[in-house]
């Protein structure tokens, strides 16, 4: 065991994971329904995270979200738009429903590799700029090192940056742990709890910007270490799929985990998200069963 899965009494089992999977997959068909891929598109974080970003193109995104209940009454809105936080106030400046959070990456994402008062400056300027939510991913330079004490303090330090900074206010801070880097199971586990000890209020699965991003498998983990986690402390965390997850029954795919593992309390727009920018399409594909281009 590493140190933190042995705090918690956490191994990852490959066997009974194989198990799970295998029944949630033998299941999918049934559990898809109008309904679930609802669901699904209101806890989506609507994403757009490319170099070729501008002011007008992430307003012409908010401007879409804006226009989504006249154009589809009968979805809900997605839970938020994540951008890079230089345009956190480009979507305040044009968000017209607050119920749709201001989510921008930060702590200089993807790689997190620079100094942490750089990190927690850009943590700060985003904050200020009205993001709701803020994404930072793992100091894996510290933690693949094995050096869990400098990883666990830059997220505790961004924890404490974002309370100073928002006030009254609250603002969400998921950790991106990138677990197709970890590649181990108990890798996987062991920054699962790492990040959740250190303030996280989700644990993430990937940038989307590595070969390896979102799987099933690191979802069990973390979903179980998430589960461990609030048995022995009270305290419910997150967790948020990302990286290549651009079908609907991807989609139901990772809310069957969830919801096998969690429970129906996690399936909500609080503690499960996904990270997208293909999927919205898909979900209104799958309802309207007709190819569906708005985002």
């Amino acid at each position: 065991m590493t140190e933190l899965s042995n705090k918690y009494g956490y191994v990852p089992d490959k066997d009974s994971i194989a198990r799970r999977l295998e029944v949630i997959a033998a299941n999918l068909e049934s559990v898809a329904s109008e309904a679930i891929y609802k669901e699904c598109f209101a806890i989506m974080d609507l994403t757009t995270l490319k170099t070729t970003d501008t002011p007008a193109s992430v307003a012409k995104l908010m401007d879409k979200v804006n226009a989504f209940k006249v154009d589809y009454p009968d979805f809900p809105l997605p839970a938020s738009v994540c951008v890079y936080p230089n345009f956190a106030a480009v979507l305040k400046e044009h968000r017209h429903y607050p119920e749709v959070h201001i989510t921008t990456v930060a702590g200089c994402f993807p790689t997190s590799q620079s100094f942490l008062d750089v990190k927690l400056l850009e943590i700060e300027k985003a904050v200020l700029d009205g993001a709701d939510e803020i994404d930072i991913v793992l100091a894996l330079n510290s933690f693949l090192a094995g050096d869990l004490e400098t990883a666990g303090r830059e997220i505790a330090a961004s924890r404490a940056c974002i309370d100073r900074v928002a006030g009254t206010r609250k603002v969400v801070l998921k950790v991106i742990i990138e677990t197709g880097l970890l590649v181990t199971p108990e890798n996987i586990a062991e920054a699962s709890f790492l990040a959740m000890e250190n303030g996280a209020d989700f644990i993430k699965t990937s940038t989307g910007k590595v070969e390896v991003n979102a799987t099933p498998t690191a979802a069990v983990i973390m979903c179980e270490c998430i589960k461990v986690f609030f048995e022995k402390t009270g305290r419910k965390v997150g967790f948020k799929a990302a990286g290549g997850i651009s079908s609907a029954m991807d989609a139901v795919c990772y809310y069957s985990i969830v919801a096998s593992i969690l429970g129906k309390d996690w399936l909500c727009k609080d503690l499960f998200r996904f990270g997208v920018s293909r999927l919205a399409n898909q979900l209104l594909s799958a309802v309207e069963q007709k190819t569906v281009s708005y985002f």
